[in-house]
């Protein structure tokens, strides 16, 4: 299986330093949502007639996105204001900005309750800055603060399990936080490698793919937090996507600039592909057949259809 280049989406030129970061797809739509941290803004383009369409601005240092299909709503992480944004899909969003921590990053949701993780990359200088904050969308306001042992990375959020889990980057583990309890830590899994960063989850598994600023994969078991496999990646790793209905995983690695593929089966490298140099994150549409990589020397989407 690889990875074909269709074509790019050109974006706007970055206006300061930066470049973008994280980004989620609305289903409903297929419009992809990415953070432009250089812009302070949102980025929203249409993969299929391969159209930028329009940005959100005013979010400073904005470094995520997600998107909620089951509210229909999108967050954003916004690094430079301690805030994070909350809105409707579409264009022209009224946003509503609910401060957090210090310089939030990693997002994410339960809907069922209607809370939002943020798991903020603090300032060293600060002291007790690690932590998670936990948002009460209904209340408008962060409801309790959780300090974390380290600088936080990615976080992920399991419906059925009702839990989030936080990639730590130093020491490197995950910590979990059940979303019944959301103002504790209920457990930590170390992990053997250092630098935790990208971070997602196979729920019909159980398992958690953590890849690691060491240049290595772990496959960690969500529940025991055993590791199940170590692979080798191609560098110093950032945005991770699960692919469940090709039971696929793709790895960005900014530097050389690819997309490390495995089989999540076997654990098997399925090679690599290569996007551009700096290129650390990327969007995966919930289809299943394509992957989206952000180009920061040259402001582009890269469009890749997966054949077999």
């Amino acid at each position: 299986m690889t990875l074909h280049l269709l074509g790019h989406v050109d974006l706007p030129a970055h206006r300061g330093s930066g470049g973008f970061d994280h980004a989620a797809v609305h289903a409903a739509t297929g419009h992809v949502y990415v953070a432009h941290t250089a812009n302070d803004a949102v980025d929203v383009f249409d993969p299929a007639s391969r159209r930028y369409l329009f940005s959100i601005p005013d979010l400073a240092a904005v470094a995520g996105a997600l998107v909620s299909d089951e509210s229909q709503l999108v967050f954003t992480s916004n690094r430079g204001a301690n805030t994070i944004g909350v809105f409707a899909p579409g264009p022209d969003p009224k946003v509503t900005k609910i401060a957090v921590g210090v310089r939030p990053n990693g997002l994410a949701y339960d809907a069922k309750r209607r809370l939002v993780l943020a798991a903020n990359v603090g300032d060293p200088a600060v002291p007790h800055s690690y932590t998670l904050s936990m948002v009460d969308l209904d209340g408008g306001r962060m409801r309790s603060s959780i300090e974390v042992p380290g600088r936080t990375r990615w976080t992920v959020f399991d419906p059925d399990a009702e839990i989030f889990y936080v990639n730590i980057m130093h020491p490197s583990q995950i910590v979990v936080v059940d979303a019944r309890h959301p103002d504790r830590i209920a457990r930590a899994m170390p992990i053997p490698a250092d630098g935790a960063h990208g971070l997602d989850f196979d729920p019909a598994t159980h398992r958690l793919f953590c890849a690691c600023d060491a240049g290595v994969l772990v496959t960690l078991d969500a529940g025991s937090g055993k590791v199940l496999n170590e692979s080798k990646l191609s560098g110093v790793p950032d945005v991770v996507w699960f692919n469940p209905v090709r039971r696929q995983l793709y790895v960005a690695v900014g530097d050389p600039g690819v997309v490390d593929v495995f089989d999540t089966t076997s654990m098997q490298s399925l090679g690599r592909v290569v996007t551009e140099k700096g290129a650390h994150t990327t969007a995966f549409p919930p289809a299943g057949d394509s992957l989206i990589a952000f180009l920061p020397a040259s402001h582009r989407a890269a469009l890749y259809r997966m054949e077999a």
